[in-house]
């Protein structure tokens, strides 16, 4: 303890001795006129740092100065340091640099026209700016640095989003570069209303991120609440937006998620049309979407892109596979167990054949199947995709029939686990299909003990949970409850738009107003002026 006392006080003199503040401080220092000392300041705080390169030259004025960039390798295009920085400092010749703003004006006038410059006065905005891939540039005589914009952008290409697939719509997604997502979104609403603020989290990852909203249409209550909720967020980095997800919703506890996150910039464009808020964060292809509501978690953007007929009918497919994926399973186990008597003799006779030679109770058969395909299910996602894809088929089937054929399981709990298994792949959002997939098994106990008593206690007890959930102040199960008849056109069913002539009142918007009344198509009639 001593020694190291020792040690950190003869370096804090040291450092006073040479005239450079010690490196803890170094951030909320001003620079120095000598290029020597501003240089040795940056070289012992990025000690160890085998990225960080020096090129030093000479201003081309009479008499020269010494300069020095400071940029990190593969981050900046070397070419255009070398054309637009370098060529046109080294020859400047008609420069007075007796004064120190001759000089600075003289460098921004000739960088102006090729590279971004910024004027940087204190070392920790020079240090992000640095670390952000950008260059600094040091002139010896002057205590100040200019920001070179010559960052090499290496990004991947828009593609489809990967997990969120459609027949019909956009197909470009979300990268992660935040400027590319920005230019998405402003490709899709062209308004002055949007905006967009950004802000800086993590002590060390300096992660950007970006709050985005339609001024006039989002409730500015939740607006501030998720700028409140963010701006109070302190942690080391932020490397994907469920870091940021985790730190703002009500009620993190929740199987069920409050925040919806997408990879698809039309889908984030409809969400803000509608009066929501989103969130991009720099690094991640995934933006954030508050508030949300149950209903909307099993809609997806090609819902719009259909015909509303064929809408309708998708969705009502997707709230019976939501029903089926929780409780059929659970279902199975309390007919067998308990309520033999609501089968056909038949039937029963049949399941009782098929059961005949298993050793355990129909709780452990399903929990054996299902924790096995469980198991194949994250195999498959973690393996290469070629190999993951066969890995899960070729795995379920061989592992299935053989449990089959050794009597572990029954032939039906075989076929109930698979239709439990396609039901709850029809599930749109992600994070919706892991709260049904981990609520199956508590339901399942609950039927193995008390049969369908059981079952219909462990739903009223998620449909109170559900009902006491809040997104953001904003009910979770609107607008079933409470009650909002206008918000009933887009749930279970969609009606054509032009009927949909507001906007969700339960997200407290502004403008509820969407489009004017009378816009039903009309065929012409033989007669009319318009007429054929």
């Amino acid at each position: 303890m001593l020694k190291s006392l020792r040690r950190r006080f003869r370096e804090r003199i040291s450092s006073r001795q040479k005239g450079i503040p010690a490196p803890e401080n170094a951030s909320r220092q001003e620079f120095y006129y000598k290029l020597e000392l501003n240089l040795q300041i940056f070289q012992e705080l990025l000690e160890n740092c085998v990225d960080v390169k020096y090129r030093y030259f000479q201003l081309g004025t009479q008499p020269s100065k010494a300069a020095c960039v400071i940029y990190l390798d593969n981050m900046i295009d070397k070419k255009t340091l070398e054309d637009n920085v370098l060529a046109p400092l080294t020859g400047i010749k008609t420069v007075t640099i007796g004064r120190e703003p001759d000089l600075l004006n003289s460098v921004e006038q000739q960088l102006v026209e090729t590279v971004g410059v910024k004027t940087v006065t204190m070392l920790d905005e020079a240090m992000a700016v640095l670390l952000d891939g950008h260059g600094i540039l040091l002139i010896d005589g002057i205590n100040k640095v200019l920001g070179l914009s010559i960052k090499r952008l290496e990004i991947r290409s828009i593609e489809e989003a990967a997990s969120e697939t459609a027949v019909r719509g956009p197909r470009d997604a979300f990268v992660e570069l935040l400027g590319i997502n920005i230019t998405l979104l402003r490709r899709r609403l062209k308004t002055h209303q949007l905006k967009m603020e950004k802000l800086q989290l993590g002590k060390l990852s300096k992660t950007d991120v970006v709050i985005t909203y339609i001024s006039g249409i989002a409730d500015p209550e939740i607006v501030e609440e998720v700028k409140n909720r963010i701006s109070k967020i302190e942690i080391d980095g932020v490397l994907e937006s469920n870091y940021i997800a985790e730190f703002i919703e009500d009620s993190p506890w929740s199987p069920f998620p409050q925040i919806n996150a997408t990879e698809r910039p039309d889908r984030v464009a409809a969400g803000l049309l509608e009066g929501q808020v989103a969130v991009l964060v720099d690094n991640t292809p995934f933006a954030l979407l508050m508030p949300m509501t149950f209903p909307q978690f099993l809609h997806t953007a090609e819902d719009y892109y259909e015909r509303s007929i064929y809408t309708s009918f998708t969705r009502l497919i997707r709230f019976i596979a939501v029903n089926i994926a929780l409780l059929l399973p659970a279902s199975y186990i309390a007919v067998v167990t308990f309520h033999q008597e609501l089968l056909p003799t038949s039937l029963l006779i049949s399941i009782a054949a098929g059961r005949e030679r298993v050793p355990f109770p129909a709780f452990v058969e399903a929990i054996l199947m299902e924790g096995t395909f469980e198991i194949l299910r994250e195999a498959g996602v973690r393996l290469p995709r070629p190999v993951g894809q066969a890995t899960s088929i070729v795995g379920a089937l061989v592992i299935g029939n053989a449990a089959v054929t050794a009597g572990l399981v029954s032939p039906l709990m075989v076929i109930v686990v698979s239709v439990t298994a396609l039901a709850s792949f029809i599930i749109p959002t992600t994070s919706g299909s892991f709260a049904i997939r981990l609520l199956r098994f508590p339901i399942m106990f609950c039927a193995t003990a008390l049969g369908f008593f059981g079952v219909m206690a462990a739903l009223m007890v998620i449909l109170i949970h559900l009902c006491s959930l809040r997104s953001f102040g904003v009910p979770y199960l609107a607008p079933i409850a409470p009650l909002h008849l206008s918000g009933w056109k887009d749930i279970y069913l969609r009606v054509p738009w032009w009927m949909m002539l507001t906007r969700p009142r339960y997200f407290g918007i502004q403008d509820r107003k969407r489009q004017p009344l009378g816009q039903k198509p009309v065929p012409p009639r033989k007669g009319d002026e318009n007429g054929p």
